[in-house]
């Protein structure tokens, strides 16, 4: 394994969406290993740093938004003094594939010309950076028939080809081209990171791993969508290890994927997350039960996603190291002692 540490300690790295479930976790290990760390939080007189205020003596706090390109200049300018080439987290985003379909002009400006602001603006800025890291997502390979109707191990990788089904997945995919287009054009040095399925703390209780969770804890029935659906679920730590890795050594221009490598229906997913609670004494018995209002619209729905992250273990030895049970245990935990923090949140 690369030594992750020593390449962050002291680094210069600025993050966007910091205070968000994946920037969070990623600004608690930059912490821990002594980065030099700027994070590009949204601005708003009513926006509180919730995730990562217990860093906030550690941070440098830059505020705007990556749809508007005059406060992206305003805050790239404070890489100009650095000692080191910096490295950029672009992470912000309009997350949530649901919500893409009900605000679906904010999806597509965020993700897709936040992403080229980002790109942009690093350029005209005229400053050397060592990496862009771009976070994609799994949603967009969409619908691929080889993964359907095969019962074998058929994983998807960065070979495999894109279908987005989604709002969210097509807006994903365009910054995914154009941090490749930067590249390829001016030489910016953008990695792409499809990344699966991630679950565990902070996370907003809207997405499949919280809802069930947070209705476990409040209800005894737990009303969800699609139950047939395969997913690859990784816990978040170990994402942001991968996002290290692949920013600290992944190849300018390359695309990068990962996750746990196996993958399991919703279904099952919601079993072994009440199984898990039930063990731990936070909860009794509940009830799976499918809704059509939660479906997403149509046949937009991707049926499974699972990879192989073959190319990036081989370049840095990463690898998954949290089991899916633990992951879970962890994941309760934080939302039976976090009440507060996601009861506003939740859909249901």
């Amino acid at each position: 394994m690369m030594d992750l540490e020593k390449e962050f300690r002291d680094r210069t790295v600025f993050v966007t969406g910091a205070d968000g479930f994946v920037g969070s976790h990623l600004i608690d290990k930059l912490v821990e290993f002594g980065a030099d760390i700027k994070v590009f939080i949204q601005s708003s007189a009513h926006n509180p740093i919730a995730n990562i205020a217990q860093h906030i003596e550690k941070l440098k706090i830059l505020r705007g938004d990556i749809t508007d390109r005059h406060s992206i200049n305003i805050a790239l300018k404070t890489l100009k003094d650095s000692q080191d080439k910096p490295i950029i987290f672009h992470l912000a985003a309009q997350a949530h594939v649901g919500e893409s379909w009900e605000r679906p002009l904010e999806t597509l400006m965020t993700n897709a010309i936040g992403t080229y602001n980002m790109l942009q603006a690093t350029l005209d800025s005229d400053i050397d950076i060592y990496k862009f890291d771009y976070a994609g997502t799994a949603e967009e390979f969409g619908n691929n028939p080889q993964m359907i109707n095969s019962s074998d191990i058929t994983h998807l990788d960065e070979e495999s080809p894109v279908n987005p089904t989604s709002i969210y997945a097509t807006s994903k995919l365009a910054g995914d081209f154009l941090t490749l287009n930067f590249f390829h054009a001016y030489g910016l040095p953008g990695v792409v990171v499809r990344m699966f399925n991630h679950f565990g703390p902070r996370q907003s209780p809207r997405y499949v791993t919280g809802t069930i969770v947070t209705q476990a804890l409040m209800r005894d029935q737990i009303v969800l969508g699609n139950l047939e659906p395969r997913r690859d679920f990784v816990y978040v730590e170990d994402g942001v290890d991968a996002h290290m890795n692949i920013a600290a050594f992944g190849k300018p221009g390359e695309t990068y994927c990962y996750g746990h490598g196996k993958d399991i229906s919703i279904k099952d997913w919601a079993e072994l997350i009440v199984k898990v609670g039930k063990k731990m004494g936070v909860w009794d018995d509940k009830t799976i039960v499918s809704s059509p209002e939660r479906f997403r619209p149509g046949k937009s729905d991707v049926l499974r996603l699972k990879v192989r992250y073959k190319k990036l273990n081989e370049l840095t030895g990463w690898e998954p190291k949290t089991s899916w049970e633990e992951g879970v245990a962890r994941t309760i935990k934080w939302y039976a002692e976090n009440h507060s923090k996601w009861i506003g949140l939740k859909d249901w």
